[in-house]
């Protein structure tokens, strides 16, 4: 198993390292990604319109990929302004504040109740249902918005996505490929599941708390003209608007009930993934609607649009400086040949696979480097901010270990699955965390930065963990 690595693919490693290294150092990434796209472009293509095309096409590219994250967030912040206008929030999460008392006890919860919503539904829905009843909580108890991106983003996004043991989306792709039972591959998977999700979430946990003592705690909150914190947007701050008592408390009980309903019928009808998602977001526009018309009466049908524009304002604000990171890290899949044609060596799965395939075979064949490997393998594919795409790569490297060694196949593809969706599937990868994020209207770019020291932390514990199970 090896591939031919050609220009393309040393470049946009090159690419890879210049854009880690202005993250970890809090620089702006856009002109690096822009300059990566138009090299890999002008290497692809030859010629210098198809590389100058090819920006703007790669831009459109993740604009298209990101579209039904970026209407959830945008429909699901629209709602929260006319339930912050009308009370209506302060109401509907008046009784919760008993449970989550201190921020410790926030942070906690929201991880815990995000991990079980996404086993069932995966996180993308599960953010929006878990964040748009319980970070008004949180907030008021003191958890900074930050922190509550951080529980449901390693609780949901990590632990509950790595492991996938409802759904069971990730260890059939793994085990398939490795050749193995899905049992077997979840059944391995769960102490690795468990070590890399104490060691993240604890030390996150740690860190967050450290910092705020120390006083070097930054919220990074995104700042939006008019807003006043999480799950707010627009152009100037709402003016309360009245509604009697009873009408409020009413609707304070229905507007949960009906997300409980989504929830049911996700379950009756088996709705995962981006149908869930729809779901949501059509139950929050419907919602914003009926309380817009009950609130506003002669002035509603113009309110609506006008909590809908805020709605999109603070979309298109956060996930504006996404679009160019994003736009470069998928040409390291499917997006290059779809923008640049099938120019890469024969036998090319993508850039990141073909990556992942040259370090599997430039490294002695042991049960210690074999973990290391399969760890940095996963992380490697992880990088196009997916956590899927490269998974089933991760099986057939297992399985080449395994019978040098003479063991730890599943192991291996497990240790190689947690690896790949902890980093891409949104806990590293900026544009993947971003639904975490924006519900909670910080920086996909501070929330990757506070996640990077405890997931490291944490894929170096499970890589030992994964020698000593083998």
């Amino acid at each position: 198993m090896s591939i031919q690595l050609s220009a393309v693919h040393w470049v946009y490693l090159v690419f890879i390292v210049f854009i880690m290294t202005l993250l970890i150092r809090r620089r702006d990434t856009t002109m690096i990604c822009v300059t990566g796209i138009f090299a890999l472009g002008l290497l692809a293509t030859s010629t210098l319109s198809g590389s100058v095309s090819g920006i703007f096409n790669s831009f459109v590219y993740a604009t298209k990929e990101l579209m039904s994250t970026i209407m959830i967030i945008s429909i699901i912040v629209a709602m929260s302004r006319i339930l912050r206008a009308t009370g209506i929030n302060e109401t509907m999460v008046a009784p919760l504040t008993r449970f989550l008392r201190t921020p410790a006890m926030a942070y906690w919860g929201i991880g815990l109740i995000m991990m079980v919503t996404s086993l069932f539904f995966w996180p993308s829905p599960a953010v929006a249902l878990v964040g748009a009843v319980l970070l008004p909580v949180a907030v008021r108890v003191g958890l900074p918005a930050l922190g509550a991106a951080m529980a449901m983003n390693l609780f949901g996004h990590g632990i509950a996505l790595s492991g996938d043991y409802i759904i069971q989306g990730a260890p059939k792709l793994t085990a398939d490929a490795a050749g193995l039972p899905v049992s077997s591959v979840m059944e391995a998977s769960l102490p690795l599941v468990i070590v890399m999700g104490l060691v993240t979430t604890v030390t996150a946990f740690w860190m967050m708390r450290r910092d705020q003592r120390n006083g070097t705690w930054r919220d990074g909150l995104v700042s939006v003209k008019g807003s006043s914190g999480p799950l707010s947007a627009g152009a100037e701050e709402t003016a309360p608007v009245l509604m009697s008592p009873g009408l409020k408390k009413g609707l304070a009980i229905t507007i949960p009930l009906l997300f409980l309903l989504d929830v049911v019928a996700m379950f009756i009808l088996d709705l995962q993934g981006g149908d869930a998602t729809a779901l949501v977001g059509g139950t929050a526009v419907l919602i914003l609607i009926t309380i817009t018309l009950q609130a506003h009466h002669n002035q509603g049908l113009e309110k609506i649009t006008s909590y809908l524009i805020e709605g999109f304002i603070f979309g298109f604000k956060v996930f504006g400086p996404v679009i160019p990171i994003a736009a470069f890290f998928y040409l390291g899949d499917s997006a290059f040949t779809e923008l640049f044609g099938n120019t890469l060596p024969g036998g090319s799965h993508g850039i990141v696979n073909d990556l992942g395939v040259a370090l599997a075979a430039h490294v002695p064949l042991n049960g210690a480097v074999g973990a290391v490997t399969l760890t940095a393998i996963g992380a490697i594919t992880g990088l196009d901010g997916s956590g899927f795409s490269g998974i089933s790569l991760v099986g057939p490297i297992a399985q080449m270990f395994a019978a040098a060694i003479h063991s730890g196949a599943a192991t291996l593809t497990a240790l190689g699955q947690v690896a790949a969706i902890w980093v891409g599937g949104g806990t590293l990868i900026p544009w993947a965390l971003i639904p975490a994020a924006a519900i909670c209207g910080v920086s996909p770019f501070e929330l990757a930065r506070r996640n990077l020291k405890p997931v490291l932390l944490g894929l170096l514990a499970t890589t030992i963990a994964a020698m000593f199970l083998m």
